[in-house]
């Protein structure tokens, strides 16, 4: 498995700069981008093509379940991981709903986030 090309979006910089430093561990994962809106995400993402997107999901304006929907329309359309401070099982069900392929609460996130990684995009999940 190469690089998996990750783009970040998250209305906190301060989220996006620990989510970045703690990627920046992970030797499969390179980070190509970040954004602070879903609005801003729609317009880097056709153009950066990343394999992976964690996008958060309560972000002002569009949310990121309405970016991640339209992000999923595009052809190769990158898998998307939602993150959020919530882990409710109603959330998790919208997610899935919008075409997210993972769940992801940020209190978790660097015990949870590898594995589903690897599991997104072993040989078995590519296919």
């Amino acid at each position: 498995m190469g690089s998996i090309r990750t783009f970040l979006v998250d209305d906190s910089p301060e989220f996006l700069e620990s989510a970045a430093g703690f990627l920046a561990l992970q030797p499969a994962i390179q980070v190509v981008g970040r954004a602070c809106s879903a609005q801003d995400a729609l317009e880097q993402v056709p153009r950066l093509r990343p394999d992976l997107v964690l996008m958060d999901w309560a972000m002002p304006g569009m949310t990121g379940l309405e970016a991640t929907r339209t992000l999923k329309t595009l052809p190769g359309s990158p898998r998307i991981i939602i993150l959020t401070i919530y882990d409710i099982p109603k959330y998790r069900t919208e997610a899935r709903v919008a075409g997210a392929d993972g769940f992801i609460s940020k209190p978790d996130f660097v015990v949870q986030l590898p594995p589903l990684i690897q599991h997104l995009f072993s040989d078995s999940a590519a296919g």
